[in-house]
């Protein structure tokens, strides 16, 4: 066993509710307080002396910590795309030179450019990729992290990016969760129509993913120059048969999206900066867990998802990156997380519980996102006596120390 302390603040996340706006009071603080770790798992969060003195012994492990620390749920980022091969640092010259979308991908540009990249990486290239990615998120507190496929748009390309995505999570700490995201785009280089792809998606692909045991959740981009909900519904349905999770790219820049995923009882729906008021009362009324992607908003340069409207109407919010090479290259989520609680008047506890506790339950993860006894003792520890002070920053404040089940990952004092 292992103790971990004192700190000055522990925010367990811990007794929130999964859906509408929480106040800061609400929060949970447990001063100077210490964490008791076995086998990868939390076992006792309490005051620190306390423990110290009821567990001295040889069989404890005692990492005791000088100076001010706050400790935070390792944090868990819902929607990534960090499995890709080269760069479209074109795209955003030209996108903020004012070029539309549909003028970067006549020049070569968009979601083809990458999936054209990807397709030429080796394996080998792609997992280094996503290992460097990982790391960095992790050196941010991102001790889960989802990721998925969708730059192959082919049986053996999608094969590949999830079997990369499968091996970087057996050499990193981080937990990589895969999403097939077969359904990204509509290939240019397929010969049938829609249906046709999809269905050879479900025939020929799906089943692949429960043998190999390469990912549990299935994704679509529902949007004009995308798939349309009429051409989804057959998929998700037969993906669902199959005992898929379903999450959806939804409402990023027209409607339609957000009802699919409600009528397929999706985990989550993703994007939503489109979303007007009849999908936000839509989507607080069902259990699907909206999920906003400030990354995407600040890499494109639109409006972010209304959060504050999604919260005010009883909605459940995670919050994510949505890293990916075209829309959202930085991939920072605390950063992204912290000025979407600025421009859309978040309390803190909703930003906290829309990156850890109810990030969690957009991933359908129920183990982790809080500090308490049986969860897993993933710790994002911040140097600072108040944990105001993190999202204050905007990002600029990092972890000084990550822990992954019960193991120290990442101490910034040795990097």
């Amino acid at each position: 066993m292992k103790l971990i302390g004192p700190f000055k603040q522990i925010i367990p996340m811990t007794g929130l509710s999964l859906k509408g706006a929480i106040s800061d009071n609400q929060l949970e603080i447990i001063k100077d307080g210490g964490i008791l770790i076995k086998e990868g798992k939390i076992r006792a969060v309490g005051e620190f002396t306390e423990m110290l003195t009821t567990v001295k012994s040889n069989e404890i492990e005692t990492h005791q910590l000088s100076g001010d620390h706050t400790c935070l749920p390792g944090l868990i980022d819902a929607h990534t795309h960090i499995c890709f091969g080269g760069s479209r640092a074109n795209d955003y010259a030209m996108r903020n030179s004012g070029k539309t979308y549909q003028e970067i991908s006549k020049a070569g540009g968009g979601i083809w450019d990458t999936v054209t990249q990807t397709r030429k990486a080796t394996k080998e290239e792609l997992v280094k990729g996503i290992v460097k990615r990982a790391k960095r998120h992790l050196a941010n507190g991102v001790t889960t992290l989802e990721v998925k496929s969708g730059y192959g748009l082919s049986i053996p390309e999608e094969l590949k990016m999830l079997f990369a995505i499968k091996e970087a999570n057996e050499t990193i700490a981080t937990d990589l969760v895969a999403t097939c995201l077969a359904a990204h785009m509509f290939p240019k280089d397929y010969s049938g129509n829609p249906e046709a792809y999809l269905e050879e998606m479900v025939t020929n692909l799906l089943p692949i993913l429960k043998e190999e045991n390469l990912a549990n959740r299935i994704d679509a981009f529902i949007e004009e120059g995308a798939f349309t909900p009429e051409v989804i519904e057959p998929y998700f349905k037969k993906a669902k048969d199959l005992g898929f999770d379903i999450t959806v790219h939804a409402d990023q820049f027209s409607t339609g999206g957000s009802e699919v995923a409600i009528k397929h009882d999706a985990i989550s729906a993703d994007h939503l900066e489109a979303s007007t008021e009849k999908e936000i009362s839509l989507l607080a009324k069902s259990n699907v867990i909206s999920v906003a992607l400030p990354g995407a908003s600040l890499g494109l340069g639109c409006a972010f998802t209304p959060a504050r409207k999604l919260l005010d109407a009883g909605g459940a919010l995670a919050i994510a990156s949505d890293h990916n090479p075209g829309s959202a290259p930085m991939g920072d989520l605390l950063t992204q997380a912290a000025i979407l609680g600025t421009f859309q008047k978040l309390s803190n506890a909703e930003v906290l519980a829309g990156i850890t506790v109810r990030a969690a339950a957009a991933l359908n993860l129920s183990d982790r996102g809080q500090l308490d006894t049986g969860f897993l003792a993933d710790l994002s520890i911040f140097h600072t006596n108040d944990y105001k002070e993190i999202l204050y920053n905007q990002g600029n404040f990092k972890p000084c120390m990550v822990w992954k089940k019960g193991e120290l990952v990442y101490n910034k004092h040795k990097h």
